[in-house]
């Protein structure tokens, strides 16, 4: 899963309309006005298809089958989600020419001139997808080292995209990258331990949950006992480690690329706020940043980001 905010279920009859519009409710700006057009385009695009994925892996696609018809599968296979991701790469090899023809789905067509422009390569999008196989295979992970690698999969191959896509990847810069993306999808885990609960996934390593003396019973209680808040803050203070760890990915840019990068990192931050402020009973259902919170963070990475000349 991206590293964000879920969003519920479409049921607008425009699949490719309706995942992209779910860009408005993420933990940071996908794609502001401010960037330039070329870059809002090619962010657009790879969220789209990043939240394709997603909607794939978690069943949260439209009812009727729509997107399943655009893959070339029967209606009737929308719910086989495995069958859905094997489609969906199928239609990726032909944003890249391995197959004859051109993509299927409207979200991958709209992809392919940006892959092109950018001489984008197949991996972070292949990753993404391995990421929502390993979803239908895997619903607990025994370690925190074991979590640190699904995000390498559905999480770092989205911070790796928007460096290519702005020219600015460097080895360095895809360190910073992957520990602020691994930083998002973390707080995104814990703001939806309730919603990950009803698909029977806990992203809350197996171990740490020893630790704290926290059983899956205790997860689902309509209120979080002190173990598992405890159990809470202290991945909550690892995931705000890995975003210090990644935050001079903006002081080593400039300009309006700058202030993106900032917002990344600023919505992860003003997630864990939201954590915290919530006594980190995430329980009820996920703690959501206030706007004003978010700019208060972005302002703050701003100002203390680390500038490299």
């Amino acid at each position: 899963m991206t590293p964000g905010q879920r969003i519920r279920p479409r049921t607008e009859a425009d699949p490719a309309r309706a995942t992209l519009r779910k860009a408005a409710a993420e933990n940071f700006p996908v794609a502001p006005a401010f960037l330039p057009r070329a870059w809002r385009d090619g962010l657009m695009a790879v969220y789209g298809y990043a939240r394709l994925v997603d909607d794939i892996g978690d069943g949260d696609l439209a009812p009727g089958g729509h997107d399943a018809v655009l893959l070339g599968l029967d209606p009737g296979q929308s719910d086989d989600r495995l069958a859905m991701l094997d489609a969906l790469e199928a239609d990726l090899h032909r944003v890249f020419g391995a197959t004859a023809g051109g993509p299927r789905h409207p979200l991958l067509q709209a992809l392919r001139p940006v892959v092109r422009a950018h001489a984008l390569t197949p991996d972070p999008f292949l990753g993404l997808i391995e990421a929502n196989r390993q979803d239908q295979r895997v619903s607990r992970y025994e370690t925190y080292d074991d979590l640190l690698a699904y995000c390498e999969l559905s999480a770092n191959p989205v911070g790796r995209l928007v460096l290519s896509l702005t020219g600015t990847s460097t080895p360095e810069r895809v360190r910073h990258s992957d520990a602020i993306c691994t930083a998002l999808q973390i707080a995104e885990h814990l703001q939806d331990v309730t919603e990950d609960l009803g698909r029977d996934r806990i992203y809350l390593p197996a171990q740490d949950m020893r630790r704290f003396h926290v059983a899956e019973a205790d997860l689902r209680a309509p209120v979080a006992n002190a173990s598992v808040r405890s159990l809470i803050a202290f991945e909550s203070e690892r995931a705000r480690h890995l975003l210090n760890e990644g935050t001079p990915l903006v002081g080593s840019v400039h300009g309006r690329l700058r202030m993106l990068l900032a917002g990344f990192v600023g919505g992860g931050r003003a997630a864990l706020n939201a954590v915290a402020a919530a006594g980190f009973d995430v329980a009820p259902g996920p703690p959501k940043p206030t706007k004003s919170g978010l700019l208060r963070e972005v302002a703050a990475v701003l100002r203390t980001a680390p500038r490299k000349r």
